[in-house]
């Protein structure tokens, strides 16, 4: 079973103002998940194949060719802010608390 601290942490992860009611259904829903993997690892699995792959899947994609790459003066040009070492600052996207 999932307690309270659990999903509080899980809350904090996810960036997530629950209220009370909202932690009480995300635990019930949490503690019946996890009890259904728990009914999966009851299942007597000897003899069974291991699968990879339902259906056979072939990449469609091209090949990774690595090609021409930008001059570091038009790259730095480009940037917010560059510094002499050449590195990028860029805005902070995630705040932290």
């Amino acid at each position: 079973m999932i307690d309270a601290a659990q999903i509080d942490h899980l809350a904090q992860l996810a960036r997530l103002h629950l209220t009370p009611e909202e932690r009480a259904a995300m635990q019930a829903d949490l503690t019946r998940v996890l009890g259904y993997f728990e009914q999966l690892s009851e299942v007597n699995t000897d003899g069974v194949q291991e699968m990879q792959r339902p259906v056979n899947l072939v990449n469609v994609l091209r090949d990774d060719v690595a090609g021409d790459v930008f001059p570091v003066a038009t790259v730095t040009a480009l940037a917010p802010e560059s510094m002499p070492d050449g590195h990028i600052r860029v805005p902070r996207t995630v705040e932290t608390d």
